[in-house]
């Protein structure tokens, strides 16, 4: 009778597992719930873009106000990046700037 039992068990076990895999049909397509970033995907990224950019929750997460600072002290950074390349200073002094030909 324990054998009986068995057997009735593991063809139960076997049947859902049948069911949960979707009965021999491939998976369908996974659904991309995670909201885009706002990111452009080509070009430099600007010190708005860092700005705007949101990233999605996930099951451990992330703290936040951490992720919220680095964002904004890179935003702070390009800008000033881009304040001393714009600035007269922050160019190279212009002349020769070829390297000298060797001589055979």
């Amino acid at each position: 009778m324990m054998w009986f039992f068995a057997i009735l068990i593991v063809l139960a076990l076997g049947g859902v597992a049948v069911v949960a895999s979707g009965r021999g049909q491939p998976l369908g397509p996974a659904y991309d719930d995670a909201p885009d970033s706002l990111v452009p995907s080509d070009g430099p990224v600007t010190a708005d873009d860092l700005r705007r950019i949101r990233f999605p929750l996930a099951f451990r997460g992330y703290r936040m106000a951490e992720v919220d600072a680095l964002l904004e002290r890179l935003a702070e950074e390009r800008e000033a990046a881009d304040r001393s390349s714009a600035s007269p200073s922050g160019h190279e002094p212009e002349g020769d700037t070829d390297p000298p030909a060797s001589a055979h």
